[in-house]
């Protein structure tokens, strides 16, 4: 994440007030937040009521408008 320029911090923003919320293969969630002209989207796998994050990654804006 830091090579990325995505801090822990970012994460746990976009998990606790995403912008969107869409379900992904597996039924994972995925956590979407506007973030520097990109996208930063979160996809997390829940099990028992444990969140856990699965990947992170920036993407273009356009791609995933919300």
């Amino acid at each position: 994440m830091i090579t990325y320029g995505i801090s822990e911090a970012d994460v746990i923003e976009a998990i606790v007030s995403p912008d969107g919320v869409v379900t992904g293969y597996r039924n994972r969630q995925i956590y979407q937040k506007a973030l520097n002209g990109h996208i930063l989207r979160v996809i997390v796998e829940e099990a028992e009521g444990i969140k856990t994050v699965v990947t992170v990654y920036r993407a273009r804006r356009t791609r995933y408008e919300m």
